[in-house]
């Protein structure tokens, strides 16, 4: 499995960035996906993630009401649309393909199997 992660940049606060993330090895609508973030010296975080149809979706209470999660199956792609951006968004966020069962989400990092490459989102003040 192969995650291509796009879309990051620098941006001023108050500012929007879409990022995209395209997979290819295994049929990408039977798997769960999340967008992580990951600030210098910490553990990777869940921002938001969607189940297998897109019909479900979770966020971090720091980005909810302006971040959106969305998967376009038949183009293998997740996206993250990050609107009202603030300077402590900025990280290096990461898509993720989660593993088999269970729920469509959970926390922690070492529930997804696959991961795109990271992309560098920096908000300006």
């Amino acid at each position: 499995v192969q995650l291509q992660a796009c879309g990051g940049g620098l941006v001023q606060a108050g500012g929007s960035l879409r990022l995209s993330c395209t997979a290819s090895g295994r049929t990408f609508s039977s798997y769960d996906m999340g967008w992580f973030r990951q600030f210098p010296g910490q553990e990777r975080e869940l921002v938001a993630a969607i189940n297998r149809s897109g019909g479900s979706t979770y966020y971090a209470d720091s980005v909810k009401g302006r971040f959106t999660i969305s998967r376009d199956n038949a183009k293998n792609t997740v996206y993250l649309q990050m609107n009202s951006l603030k300077p402590e968004d900025t990280a290096v966020y990461y898509c993720a393909q989660k593993v088999a069962g269970g729920s469509y989400y959970y926390i922690s990092p070492r529930a997804y199997a696959y991961w795109g490459q990271g992309t560098l989102v920096t908000v300006s003040s």
